[in-house]
């Protein structure tokens, strides 16, 4: 298969989810050489392609859950026991940004893996009308960020399992309250509030009156944006864009650590 096929394979199969692995070395006797690919579904199960029999199995399946879970490509080289004792590594360790697994069967080939996730975009929502939520919409695309508007008296479209919810509610006085509600009521992993710290401070009050969580109120951030001395609906958009990129950025990052 080629990339492009592969790509639009996994689109087909209709899966926020995959994974590309490609074969980048073998040494010694392997079934499958460099340049072979595999399409792979989440739990790591082949869907197109071939990287070999069941030797590498269990080592695609380990690093395909660690990228889904880190968010970061994975780099695996299935040896022997005596390579991985030359080289002074055991099975599990990370060498180098590289992961070594045990080949168990008797061809004793060493087959060196690259596994890049596919992970569907969080879902990003602007809730607002106001001229910075006008700006933020057009901003968004120029970094990546899909942006599905939502709107003050509705609640919020069903979240999609897996994936990360990032809401800015930029209402500047048009329901902010209400928005409030429907976004803590829906959950989210950012939430940003555009305005003042007084104002929201009179706004979480009245969200306490209602029986809204106190962490919840804690956790949304106000003023949003990072504080670059932002004026314009512009710049404050601008502002808001470099805190979504650095707050995923460091979500990746603890997930890399943790896995």
């Amino acid at each position: 298969m080629t990339p492009k096929q592969i790509m639009e394979h996994g689109l087909q199969e209709g899966a926020d989810y995959f994974a590309i692995a490609t074969i980048v070395r073998t040494a010694g006797t392997t079934a499958a050489k460099p340049g072979a690919k595999a399409l792979l579904r989440e739990d790591g199960t082949i869907i197109d392609g071939w990287l070999g029999g069941g030797c590498v199995k269990g080592a695609i399946k380990e690093a395909t859950l660690r990228a889904y879970a880190t968010g970061q490509p994975q780099f695996i080289s299935v040896a022997p026991e005596e390579d991985l004792i030359r080289q002074g590594v055991q099975a599990g360790d990370n060498k180098d940004g590289v992961r070594f697994a045990r080949n168990g069967c008797p061809s004793k080939g060493t087959i060196d893996i690259f596994i890049e996730p596919h992970l569907p975009e969080p879902d990003f929502l602007i809730i607002g009308t106001s001229p910075v939520a006008v700006k933020l919409t057009e901003l968004a695309p120029q970094f990546s960020w899909a942006v599905a508007e939502a709107f003050t008296d509705t609640p919020l479209p069903d979240r999609v399992a897996g994936r990360a919810r990032y809401v800015v509610i930029a209402t500047q006085g048009q329901g902010d309250l209400a928005a409030l509600k429907t976004v803590l009521a829906g959950g989210a992993d950012y939430v940003a509030f555009v305005g003042s710290g007084k104002k929201f401070a009179t706004l979480s009050e009245k969200l306490t009156a209602t029986g809204v969580n106190a962490a919840q109120i804690a956790a949304v951030r106000v003023p949003a944006g990072l504080n670059i001395g932002a004026v314009t609906p512009a710049e404050i958009a601008l502002s808001i864009l470099a805190e979504l990129t650095q707050v995923k950025r460091h979500l990746l990052a603890q997930a890399a650590q943790n896995g």
